[in-house]
């Protein structure tokens, strides 16, 4: 009695033994459908993580949560701060005067770092040629 399920199926003559389907290339091979197989040693790449699509949706995400945390912040620091900056003096809600110095701390950091960067693009460029 044959096995209703074998284990090892015998190719058939229009895949080959590789187990590939189509015409022969030219050199005689038969022709693949694109993919290529991991190299030998390396685990095959996981289409499910690390995609462009799956970073945006972290972003996304932790953007929201951000938000969240920062309308908490806003709503429960209302009351009124004395300010004083460079001569103008005045009063504003304690959440906008700590929000606005934080994106002024941001805006000073990401121009400092933005000026290393294009120092370091402006090293790499020239050491190129």
């Amino acid at each position: 009695m044959s096995d209703p399920h074998p284990t090892h199926p015998e190719p058939s003559p229009t895949t080959g033994t590789s187990g590939t389907t189509g015409t022969s290339g030219p050199s005689g091979t038969p022709a693949t459908s694109g993919t290529s197989a991991p190299e030998p040693g390396r685990p095959a790449k996981d289409p499910l993580r690390g995609s462009r699509t799956s970073g945006v949706w972290t972003a996304v995400v932790l953007g929201a949560i951000l938000l969240v945390l920062l309308v908490i912040f806003i709503v429960q620091n209302t009351q009124q701060v004395e300010v004083a900056y460079l001569g103008w003096e005045g009063e504003a809600p304690l959440a906008a005067t700590l929000l606005i110095a934080t994106a002024a701390g941001m805006a000073l950091a990401i121009l400092a770092a933005s000026l290393r960067i294009l120092q370091l693009r402006r090293r790499v460029r020239r050491d190129r040629h």
